[in-house]
């Protein structure tokens, strides 16, 4: 493990950011209807694909499960994934507090603290392979644009249109976390912590079913830059 110092601060700054603006834009868009769901899903999208562009010559992940579908194909060792996980965890509860502190409390009330929430017209179990199924394919696509060395010079912007999509498609519905970060920060700083199991499980395992299906159907086993935490052989 090289220079985990480098890797926690981009980790942290990316998530901050994230969270941060993803959820000031919920918070803006709050009885916008249509157009704030649009709003919230181009705000995320944005921020992502920036700072995954930005990061991704250190780290990029910027979420547990993109972390943890790694270290399931071996491309991060395990104590470098741990740095991963705690720098996108504190960055997340930093951003929600952040929020908190700044926005007037009646705007950050009214927007629930920013925290995904699942709709009462769909069952937990539904909810659950909602956000399987859309975390798998921002892994699939993280793995396609960045991972794969034959993959598109397109930075962080295929990743971030695969959030802003997810979130179109299911934010109605769950909220589309896709990221268990995401939805801990706010949890933590609104002591809310209904649906993490769905936040925290169903991400994780669709991210690691992406990482599983790209790396050994689709790609070959190029190694990962040292700095990374590559395994050795």
């Amino acid at each position: 493990m090289r220079d985990p110092e480098r890797h926690f601060t981009t980790e942290f700054i990316g998530t901050f950011a994230l969270v941060f603006v993803g959820g000031g834009a919920i918070i803006s868009a709050h009885d916008a209807g249509g157009a704030g769901l649009l709003a919230i899903a181009v705000a995320h999208g944005l921020i992502l694909a920036l700072m995954v562009t930005a990061t991704m010559r250190i780290s990029g992940h910027l979420n547990p499960a993109v972390t943890i579908g790694f270290l399931a194909v071996r491309r991060i060792e395990p104590m470098m994934a741990g740095v991963y996980i705690v720098a996108q965890l504190l960055g997340a509860i930093a951003a929600a507090y952040a929020l908190k502190a700044l926005v007037p409390a009646d705007l950050f009330t009214a927007a629930h603290g920013t925290i995904q929430e699942i709709s009462a017209s769909v069952s937990w179990g539904q909810a659950f392979f909602l956000e399987a199924i859309a975390t798998f394919f921002l892994v699939f696509v993280i793995f396609g644009t960045a991972v794969d060395p034959r993959a598109p010079q397109v930075g962080g912007f295929a990743i971030g249109l695969t959030v802003a999509a997810d979130i179109l498609a299911i934010g109605p519905l769950t909220g589309a976390s896709m990221n268990p970060a995401r939805s801990f920060g706010p949890a933590v700083a609104t002591q809310n912590f209904v649906g993490q199991f769905v936040y925290w499980v169903a991400p994780i395992i669709g991210g690691i079913l992406a990482a599983m299906v790209y790396e050994f159907l689709l790609i070959r086993h190029p190694p990962e830059p040292p700095e990374h935490g590559e395994l050795k052989p």
